[in-house]
């Protein structure tokens, strides 16, 4: 996870756009209210390369409020989804075309500092 935080505002419906078709999809990460302000970051599973990080941000739609860091324009693959600098809280899969939703996780995983 990226140490900084930011001060950011809610985001409301419609807000966030996402590029989707083809080979890009986009992946959702739903928090607690806790991480609101963190970052999160992520890299492709299958190669070596940067990681992209972004931050939770408190989302206001119509069914009410939840905290969670989009990811638009990703390249269809699989992903690592950081919780710290060494150690991974997951994978998912992003399909060209949907939508990607991965539940952070409640406890720490085993390593985490």
């Amino acid at each position: 996870m990226h140490q900084h935080q930011h001060t950011l505002g809610p985001s409301e419906s419609g807000s966030v756009v996402l590029d989707l078709g083809g080979t890009s999809g986009a992946l959702i990460i739903y928090t607690g209210r806790e991480l609101h302000g963190r970052e999160i970051e992520i890299s492709r599973a299958d190669r070596e390369g940067p990681r992209t990080h972004s931050a939770v941000r408190e989302r206001h739609v119509r069914d009410g409020v939840f905290h969670s860091a989009v990811y638009p324009d990703l390249e269809a693959g699989r992903y690592t989804v950081w919780w710290d600098e060494r150690t991974a809280a997951g994978a998912i899969s992003v399909t060209g075309g949907a939508i990607a939703e991965f539940v952070w996780p409640t406890s720490s995983p085993p390593g985490a500092s």
